[in-house]
């Protein structure tokens, strides 16, 4: 590494954790010059107790779409707030990460690693934009939808841009499939946000999670012990039904489910997904 290089990576580690020079200057050579790395050698030897700015919440952003020969990408990156969504280089930087994801197919541990147009990496480019810009910016999650064994189709809400909004529904449906009902599907997919797409795909993980919450409820609810059981699981038949895709009211038409939409069009889903930005965050 050359000296420009190593000062270059010195001040970026400093910029990222509030560190001093001689401890960033001891940390880049120990760590070959990876700033990834190099702060988490700070923080071991407990100089950081975490980067500065990427101890930071950053749940703003935007989520970007990529669509080629019936191929679909997905991406999520992340800023701390809504201004910095809006900055011009901001959106530069993700539309660029976003080709570069539909290309690697989503693999986010290639993506990091693989060059932009300027000649440095992703993971380099987006310390030197955190830097730039003053904010926490993260790639959060990617997705890819492949071409294979149905059709992709995909909806944007909230858009600011051509495939990029705050939220973004991806769905794969077998047979003979009509474009608006794959685009309906989406949109009820971004306006209902299920959690999977039947009971059997649901994890016992959020069943449980769920039937613990509403049993306390009920029970601080003044119910009595012999009632709670029975109630409760009303209750979480109904958190099922609201929460799997084809047991949800068809937001086109309440007298409908998702299933009966899918039965009348000859069609199954295969496999969706949506993106909202920041949620879970």
């Amino acid at each position: 590494m050359s000296s420009k290089d190593f000062l270059e990576n010195v001040k970026k580690l400093r910029e990222l954790t509030g560190v001093g020079f001689k401890d960033c200057k001891l940390a880049i050579d120990e760590t070959g010059g990876d700033l990834e790395k190099a702060v988490d050698f700070l923080r071991k030897k407990g100089i950081a107790k975490a980067s500065k700015k990427m101890s930071r919440t950053a749940s703003e952003g935007l989520c970007l779409l990529n669509e080629k020969n019936g191929e679909v990408s997905l991406i999520e990156i992340n800023s701390e707030t809504d201004f910095v969504a809006k900055n011009n280089e901001f959106v530069s930087f993700c539309k660029e990460i976003s080709l570069l994801n539909f290309e690697l197919k989503s693999d986010l541990a290639k993506l990091k690693k693989v060059k932009m147009k300027n000649g440095s990496t992703v993971e380099n480019s987006l310390i030197d934009l955190i830097a730039k810009i003053g904010e926490k910016i993260t790639i959060r999650r990617a997705t890819f939808f492949d071409n294979k064994n149905g059709s992709n189709f995909f909806y944007v809400h909230s858009s600011v841009q051509s495939n990029i909004g705050k939220i973004i529904s991806i769905v794969k449906i077998s047979g003979d499939t009509k474009a608006d009902i794959g685009k309906k599907l989406s949109m009820h997919i971004s306006a209902s946000s299920p959690i999977s797409l039947d009971r059997e795909n649901l994890s016992k993980e959020i069943i449980d999670k769920e039937t613990e919450i509403i049993k306390a409820e009920l029970i601080n609810s003044g119910k009595k012990a012999d009632l709670v059981d029975k109630i409760a699981k009303g209750k979480i038949n109904k958190f099922i039904s609201d929460n799997t895709l084809i047991n949800q009211v068809w937001i086109m038409d309440p007298k409908k489910k998702v299933l009966d939409i899918l039965k009348e069009n000859g069609i199954k889903i295969i496999d969706f997904v949506r993106y909202k930005v920041g949620e879970g965050v």
